[in-house]
């Protein structure tokens, strides 16, 4: 009797705290991305909500918020419930150099990482008849005549506009910037011939690479996916680049939202249908967890800073 009037007891003590957990999700979940639809971002994105939902057992949703590099999206993520029900996607870099650059809406201390999911380099692209057939030809007319060569990214301190701004440190090269909210727009304004050239990562255009030219791309090494496209460092320009797109939710997120989150973000990456769908799209699945992303992105916050302090890219 004794035995059963205890375990009685710690039943009921422990029916008040099941009744206090909440249920997750008992919502739509929404992955707010901050650039247009159609893009490189949204359409990771709209692949990690479908393969999300059966993992967490609810549906998933993308809303696209875009503007101000990215800003809006993470600001309103940053102010939203930290319930689980928000979640926002990052890129690399602007996800670090829009607070450093102005007050924004965001910083990274206001989220926690759930993972970084793929890399993509950067790119410089012109229209495949444009006068420049080598990278040292969009330079060396950007010298010739400063500030004349219009060079389009999707927003100030992305990944893309960074390059423009590292490549003209290392050369000397003066471009005009201009700004687009997302793939499609500037893939359109070079194949209007509105611009000289772009910023946009190899992954979107290997994917659709009619009526363009890739002339350098920012990665470490050359990319199986375009062994033909030489590295800027093979080019004698000491710079790397990618857009690096992770996953962030809002830091006071409940600890088993986060934990499953990053459990079922971490088997996403290795699901055959991720990795084929990357891969189609000629993007690398580079998955990193969230404790040593964001370690790791503090570090990088830092470079960008002293960075900021010799160059002040917004005013390129």
């Amino acid at each position: 009797m004794k035995r059963r009037t205890i375990l009685a007891g710690g039943a009921l003590l422990a029916a008040p705290a099941l009744a206090q957990t909440p249920r997750w999700p008992d919502r739509p979940v929404e992955i707010v991305v901050g650039f247009v639809a159609g893009g490189a971002t949204d359409l990771d994105a709209r692949l990690f909500a479908r393969l999300l939902e059966p993992r967490i057992g609810g549906s998933v949703v993308v809303v696209n918020r875009p503007g101000a590099g990215g800003e809006v999206a993470l600001g309103a993520v940053a102010r939203s419930r930290p319930d689980g029900h928000s979640i926002a996607t990052t890129n690399m870099p602007g996800f670090l150099t829009v607070p450093i650059e102005r007050q924004a809406q965001f910083r990274m201390e206001d989220f926690v990482g759930i993972g970084n999911l793929v890399t993509d380099p950067c790119a410089v692209t012109v229209h495949e008849q444009s006068r420049f057939r080598t990278l040292q030809d969009l330079i060396d007319a950007a010298k010739a005549a400063p500030d004349t060569i219009t060079f389009a990214s999707p927003g100030v301190g992305t990944d893309d506009h960074l390059e423009m701004v590292l490549i003209g440190e290392a050369t000397g090269a003066r471009f005009v910037h201009v700004v687009f909210q997302g793939d499609p727009q500037l893939r359109t304004a070079i194949l209007g011939r509105q611009v000289d050239a772009m910023g946009l990562n190899l992954g979107p255009v290997t994917a659709a690479p009619e009526g363009m030219r890739m002339l350098a791309q920012a990665g470490a090494t050359r990319s199986e996916f375009r062994p033909d496209v030489p590295t800027l460092r093979e080019l004698g320009i000491p710079v790397e680049m990618a857009s690096e797109r992770g996953i962030v939710v809002p830091a006071a997120t409940p600890p088993a939202i986060i934990q499953k989150l990053r459990e079922a973000a971490a088997d996403i990456v290795r699901d055959p249908e991720f990795v084929r769908v990357m891969r189609s799209r000629f993007t690398e699945p580079a998955f990193e967890e969230g404790v040593a992303w964001f370690q790791r992105l503090a570090t990088t916050r830092t470079r960008y800073q002293e960075l900021w302090a010799k160059t002040p890219w917004s005013q390129r």
